[in-house]
């Protein structure tokens, strides 16, 4: 059984990730052009944030370092390269999304990384006991894929609920839960699937 340290943990960082919720609601209803450039904007400043505080900017460390550094995984806190955050990729979906997509598929796909990503984690970390691939559990891979039908289902009246859907709740699993064989962050990678499938099939 997870620590309650670690769960803590968890749960901070995905708190942070249902902070974005407000993204899909703003590609809903504003239009495409005011969204993509204000996520393209977004994008440009959370990089230079990211690069300054990586390079140990005092102005960066004591702005983004002291209110996201507890979120950031091993390997974005390494100095011996630079990696963009999760939030770079999350703000690069809520670009390419709209861009890609008609609005309400857009606000679908995102949804389901946001939600169902949190749900895969802390479902995982709390409750996985069964172990299918390195760290990712059955408990926490069956929650994703749940919450991401249940979120679909919410969307019924908007893009159409059947059989593509559960492709696509089905392939976005998978992508969440084979993210190093993608080498594609799954912020990234769980919405564009879920558009395309939604999409083009």
């Amino acid at each position: 059984m997870v620590s309650d340290k670690n769960f803590k943990y968890e749960l901070y960082r995905k708190l942070i990730h249902l902070s974005s919720l407000w993204m899909p609601l703003f590609i809903f209803f504003v239009p495409k052009v005011w969204a993509c450039l204000l996520f393209a904007t977004a994008i440009v400043i959370d990089l230079i944030v990211e690069y300054a505080n990586y390079k140990r900017y005092k102005w960066a460390r004591k702005t983004f370092g002291r209110l996201f550094f507890r979120t950031l995984r091993a390997e974005e806190t390494s100095h011996q390269r630079f990696l963009p955050s999760g939030s770079v990729y999350v703000l690069t979906a809520a670009f390419l999304c709209p861009l890609l997509f008609g609005k309400e598929i857009a606000a679908l796909a995102l949804s389901v990384m946001l939600i169902s990503d949190t749900c895969a984690a802390l479902v995982g970390k709390k409750f996985g006991k069964h172990k299918i691939y390195k760290q990712k559990s059955l408990e926490g891979t069956l929650a994703f894929l749940v919450s991401a039908l249940i979120i679909n289902a919410i969307f019924y009246q908007l893009v159409a609920f059947n059989f593509i859907s559960l492709i696509a709740c089905v392939a976005a699993t998978a992508a969440e839960l084979w993210e190093d064989k993608l080498k594609i962050d799954d912020n990234l990678s769980i919405p564009l699937i879920i558009g395309m499938i939604l999409t083009y099939l």
